[in-house]
């Protein structure tokens, strides 16, 4: 441990090794870039005092593509197809299911006329992903706004049609949401939660900042034209991922983007019910990342790297003994920061009872999503549907 006796600041300095001067440094870089992610970019989240005012509310087409998805259509469906807007259809794509999907949209179909159907059947000679089937249904759509949602999810309000609505102006051509999953008791579900949210921090963050880089697909508009524009998904068809996130990574640009982030215009979706199902998910989600623009990638990188220097270089310094203290304020300071600002952001997505899995979760999640980038690099995983 150095201690410092009223030493001129080069005396004291000189003292310091170069390997304390150094992790003194990586840890000051990393709290830095920290506070800029909380206060520059998080922060606009909470701030955001949300669209202009519009009345012109265009007709709109909701696309859902399901396979095997009765239960989940039974369930959510009819609060979809039950919004409080004026001109609306809803597109569903009965994508080569083999339980009773097809029996459920018909029944459905008898009570809501501006439902319609579009199905795909089973080809034993032709396997494909969800983005054949999502490519049918936009092409199946008559109006220019298309609104995404999966068949596994549903509205937070009959508003939310409406309120996603408030954004599509002739200015805007991708409007991004929160998708959010259904609350339940249990450690697993509160980490997938709050994953959810951070990703939300992270993209509707970004757009704020006139830097847009993905969305999810469980809430997620833009025109139909501007698929059709960028020939839909074909530079990446190949894939499983990506009808969401690499397409608006794609097509999206400082000023043709916005974000609706207003009470009632959020989805909620069953969570998975184990670790490692939802591993299993996150490491299908991430195969897409090495395709984003460099300025995406150095985005999300640099965020997560700063947050393994800044803890690793923290350990480091305090195991070496250099002023622990000083150490430790630091450390708090920026917990302070981040917890503030996640519990604002919490309160505008309407998330609750997951603040304190935070701090589990900003610890392992460099070391998670590092393993599973290098799991995804060395093997092979059979993609599913979705």
């Amino acid at each position: 441990m150095v201690i410092l006796n009223r030493l001129p600041v080069s005396a004291f300095l000189y003292q310091l090794s170069i390997y304390e001067l150094i992790l003194a440094g990586v840890l000051f870089l990393g709290l830095v870039i920290q506070l800029y992610y909380y206060l520059g970019v998080f922060l606009k989240i909470v701030k955001f005092r949300g669209n202009p005012s519009n009345n012109i509310q265009p007709p709109v087409s909701i696309v859902i593509c399901a396979r095997d998805e009765e239960e989940n259509l039974s369930s959510f469906l009819p609060l979809v197809l039950e919004q409080n807007y004026p001109s609306f259809e809803v597109v569903v794509v009965n994508d080569c299911s083999s339980d009773d999907t097809d029996m459920v949209l018909e029944r459905l179909m008898r009570t809501y006329k501006h439902l319609r159907v579009t199905t795909i059947k089973q080809d034993e000679k032709f396997t494909h992903t969800k983005k054949l089937a999502l490519t049918i249904g936009i092409k199946a759509a008559k109006h220019d706004w298309l609104l995404l949602t999966d068949a596994d999810c549903r509205p937070d309000s009959p508003n939310w049609l409406s309120s996603m609505a408030v954004a599509f102006t002739q200015d805007n051509e991708i409007v991004l949401g929160y998708g959010g999953f259904i609350p339940e008791k249990g450690f697993t579900n509160k980490v997938i939660r709050f994953d959810a949210l951070f990703t939300a921090m992270l993209y509707l963050g970004a757009a704020l900042v006139r830097k847009p880089y993905m969305g999810v697909g469980r809430n997620l508009a833009y025109r139909r034209d501007l698929f059709f524009r960028n020939k839909g998904f074909a530079s990446h068809s190949q894939l499983a991922s990506g009808d969401d996130d690499l397409f608006v990574n794609e097509v999206a640009t400082k000023s043709n983007a916005t974000v609706v982030i207003a009470t009632g215009a959020h989805t909620r979706t069953p969570a998975k019910k184990t670790l490692e199902g939802w591993f299993k998910q996150k490491r299908r989600h991430l195969t897409t990342g090495g395709r984003y623009k460099s300025g995406s990638k150095w985005y999300l990188g640099t965020e997560l790297f700063s947050r393994f220097t800044f803890y690793g270089s923290a350990i480091a310094l305090i195991a070496l003994q250099f002023y622990p203290l000083i150490i430790a304020g630091v450390i708090l300071l920026r917990l302070i920061i981040k917890l503030s600002v996640i519990k604002a952001v919490m309160v505008r997505l309407k998330e609750r009872k997951i603040l304190l899995i935070s701090l589990i979760y900003d610890f392992f999640s460099p070391i998670i999503f590092g393993t599973i980038a290098l799991t995804n690099k060395f093997s092979t995983q059979k993609t599913k549907w979705r």
